[in-house]
């Protein structure tokens, strides 16, 4: 892991399978009518997984195997219990597609941006008696918000800056990749929650949370100065891409060298 912090120590928030952060239980929403069986019309797929568009999408490409994904969820059993939602989280929630349970990874590559999908899971695809894990078929709604190449993937634009960024006096340049709630940003002695991956302008990319599947969670004041000046920038729920420059990045001391490139993803402000 790539060590942001100049006096502090990066903490990373544990994931735990489709939970990715420590948070309040979430309000129960009430279980669809056809919860305890995938109905007729539901497609099935060799696999034993059953799923029923809810909502149509936009477009045609589909989140490949390995790709980053962004969603709101809602699972239940099928007795109608609900046991977990992003809809306690302050942001959708963002996973490798290859870190998830095998229903969701093979799911979900049959989805389109903004598509929402209900998926019957089989045991089998699911948790598969993991302890502390529901049991039993599962029942998921599933909104795709976005979907991202795999973050070795590195960005079109990572070369150089692009006519359309942004820059500040310091010479950070930012672009908005996806707006977020709007409401407050951090600053300077603020503790955040990111999503990030990195990568020199070769295209090498050389950190990522998103990878690890874990977000990160760091006082702002602590990391590299183009972090600290360009997260204050952020409100929660919205994805930036950096173009940082050396000076305000690790200055020579160590590798990675030279201008560095950063998708970072505000999670929350602690």
């Amino acid at each position: 892991m790539i060590r942001l912090l100049s006096t502090a120590v990066l903490t990373l928030a544990v994931a735990a399978s489709l939970s990715a952060l420590q948070r309040p239980a979430p309000t129960p929403i009430a279980a669809p009518a056809d919860v305890a069986a995938a109905p007729a019309d539901a497609i099935k797929t060799a696999s034993g997984l059953a799923s029923k568009v809810l909502t149509p999408g936009k477009g045609a490409t589909r989140p490949g195997p390995a790709d980053i994904v962004t969603v709101h969820y809602t699972g239940w059993t099928t007795d109608g219990k609900m046991f977990d939602s992003s809809t306690s989280l302050p942001a959708p929630a963002t996973f490798p597609l290859n870190r998830l349970i095998k229903g969701w990874g093979e799911g979900l590559q049959l989805m389109v941006t903004g598509e929402k999908r209900r998926f019957w899971i089989p045991q089998a695809l699911a948790y598969n008696g993991q302890a502390n894990r529901p049991a039993g078929l599962l029942v998921f709604d599933v909104e795709l918000i976005e979907f991202t190449p795999a973050p070795g993937t590195p960005p079109p634009d990572v070369a150089a800056v692009p006519a359309d960024a942004r820059r500040t006096s310091s010479g950070l340049a930012y672009r908005s990749l996806r707006p977020g709630k709007g409401g407050a940003t951090p600053v300077k002695s603020s503790d955040v929650t990111v999503h990030y991956s990195g990568w020199t302008t070769d295209g090498k990319m050389f950190d990522s949370s998103v990878e690890r599947g874990q977000p990160a969670t760091f006082g702002l004041g602590d990391v590299i100065a183009g972090w600290t000046e360009g997260v204050q920038l952020m409100t929660v729920g919205e994805k930036m891409r950096f173009w940082i420059p050396e000076r305000l990045a690790y200055k020579g001391e160590r590798p990675p060298r030279g201008m560095l490139v950063f998708d970072v993803e505000l999670i929350a402000i602690k």
